[in-house]
């Protein structure tokens, strides 16, 4: 029964974020290889940690809560954070599937549960059992998805950035993708070890009610993202031999079918009729083949002819 529980959030949460990418799913091998991944960055996590908490002890011996909110924000957040985002990188980054927004975030999230997974069937079996087992249902595994939520994000501006030549644009995206779920993840596990380490009850009651509204904003700002970027995904690379037929639905707009369905696709989804175009074109900008009004790689309006001009 603990085990279950310990699994049953990662595969609700795994299955949540496969569903919403829309336009193309990911490989099953290559997710698969992301989830284990993301496993075995529990081993550079226990090695930061230890080292880290062993310097603490060295230079600030006893414990006291200022203490453990230090290493919340200074050890733990950036010695998990950084395994998954190196796990995330070394695979995805020149992967030829990594060709639409959402997909980075797909990936940063099932490195996450992937570690989460290991670390809440540790904690089960290691350390509370049953109870600690609906606890970590409800906060620190949908806490990991949060901080990947983030970690994709970012780490699909940078990927964007990247094959549209904005070398500044990229580095940004890139050290953001590492930094908010640092700090995501810091405050998350510091107001949780300091009000552990305060002998003052009213400090950890109201430790307790900060966490509590904390996680809640975690929560529902990564949902945000997650339905918004599911419903903006675009292609994110070049396909200079065939005809771009991905596009971003706020430039394009939505579309009478002749079977009388409305939908902003580039099909009907109920008779599968392919949305009527014109002649192809390539975009002034980018140089991507489309046959829209709109260039599907970078938004650029498909350029009008010119009239000539009267004698």
């Amino acid at each position: 029964m603990a085990f279950a529980l310990a699994l049953i959030p990662v595969i609700g949460l795994l299955l949540f974020i496969y569903f919403k990418d829309k336009k193309e799913k990911e490989p099953f091998g290559l997710l698969a290889a992301l989830f284990f991944a993301g496993m075995g960055t529990i081993i550079t996590a226990i090695i930061g940690e230890s080292l880290g908490e062993l310097i603490f002890n060295v230079f600030i011996p006893g414990e006291s809560a200022i203490k453990q909110v230090l290493i919340a924000m200074i050890v733990v957040g950036p010695a998990e954070e950084l395994g998954k985002y190196l796990a995330l990188r070394l695979i995805t980054w020149k992967n030829r599937h990594f060709d639409y927004s959402y997909d980075a975030i797909v990936y940063a999230v099932f490195v996450s549960l992937g570690f989460a997974a290991f670390e809440n069937v540790v904690y089960v079996f290691g350390k509370g059992g049953l109870g600690t087992a609906l606890m970590r249902m409800f906060t620190a595994v949908p806490g990991h998805a949060c901080f990947a939520v983030f970690m994709g994000f970012f780490y699909s501006k940078a990927k964007y950035a990247s094959l549209t030549n904005k070398k500044g644009k990229c580095a940004a995206n890139k050290a953001l993708a590492i930094f908010i779920p640092i700090v995501l993840h810091g405050i998350y596990d510091a107001i949780l070890m300091g009000a552990g380490a305060t002998d003052e009850e009213y400090l950890a009651g109201i430790s307790l009610i900060l966490w509590i509204l904390y996680v809640i904003a975690l929560f529902v700002g990564s949902f945000i993202i997650v339905i918004i970027s599911s419903k903006r995904d675009f292609c994110i690379v070049n396909l200079p031999d065939k005809v771009q037929t991905i596009y971003r639905p706020q430039v394009a707009g939505n579309w009478t079918c002749s079977c009388g369905s409305v939908n902003y696709l580039n099909f009907c989804p109920k008779c599968g009729k392919h949305r009527q175009t014109g002649a192809a074109w390539y975009c002034p900008q980018c140089g991507t083949l489309s046959t829209y009004n709109f260039c599907g790689n970078c938004g650029c309006q498909k350029p009008q002819p010119r009239v000539p001009s009267a004698l």
